[in-house]
């Protein structure tokens, strides 16, 4: 069987050194019953624990766990691209490194390429029960609003647990807050995307690393940048060739 990897599992990370172990024990789990090459890609964003050793040791113990560490914290877009870009396999699927997505769910992701090139976790079902009712109803409006201004249709927009082929993103531009739109990137480059429910675990260790201010602020900008590049993007069709 081959050794390169035909899946690679991206997890982008900022002061995650407690929950890395745990991840990538939680892949292999996920992954090794389907025979298929995999890595996992960490990409530590300059974290100020020990994460980035903590990458090394996992390494060092199993060589299928390669890391990415910036010299400057430059943000979770920034991570999750490098790790794309550094992927091996035909195959990507991005996670977070704080075992909120389940790494359990990756062989449905697997399964629902069959009638797509990229498929998204919506943890819409899950916060139903789990969350409050302020924090669901928020999210509705946020999804609602980002939905009617970029003429989507992803009911989780803020869900990164995704898996796609390679080919999905060999075109696309990032920017800073692009891993929130990455579906409608992929839409725009003329691929097929799709959702499936995922669960919605509680954070493992540590803190989240999100409020207000990069979840409303930042994300209304970067919506609106989505859709000036939507009014704005080229498509063309070649009709035939001469050499």
């Amino acid at each position: 069987m081959s050794t390169e990897p035909k899946i690679s599992v991206v997890a982008p990370c900022h002061n995650e050194r407690e929950n890395l172990g745990p991840l990538t024990d939680a892949v292999r789990a996920a992954l090794e019953p389907l025979q298929y090459p995999f890595e996992i890609v960490l990409v530590d964003d300059c974290s100020s624990d020990d994460s980035w050793e903590t990458i090394r040791r996992l390494g060092r113990i199993d060589p299928r766990v390669r890391g990415l560490r910036f010299a400057e914290n430059r943000g979770q877009s920034a991570a999750l691209w490098a790790g794309i870009k550094a992927a091996r396999g035909g195959i990507i699927v991005t996670l977070d490194a704080d075992l909120q997505n389940p790494p359990a769910e990756i062989p449905r992701f697997l399964a629902a390429l069959d009638g797509a090139d990229c498929v998204c976790g919506s943890r819409v079902e899950a916060r139903a029960q789990g969350d409050g009712w302020v924090r669901r109803i928020s999210s509705k409006i946020a999804n609602t609003v980002r939905n009617r201004l970029s003429d989507e249709t992803i009911s989780d927009a803020g869900c990164c647990f995704r898996a796609f082929r390679r080919e999905c993103v060999a075109e696309v531009k990032f920017f800073r807050g692009a891993h929130r739109f990455l579906p409608t990137l992929i839409r725009m480059e003329g691929f097929t995307v799709k959702e499936i429910p995922i669960g919605h675990a509680p954070r493992h260790a540590g803190r989240s690393h999100y409020g207000v201010g990069n979840r409303l602020f930042s994300a209304s900008m970067d919506l609106l940048a989505v859709r000036w590049m939507k009014k704005r993007f080229i498509r063309y069709a070649v009709a035939d060739r001469v050499n």
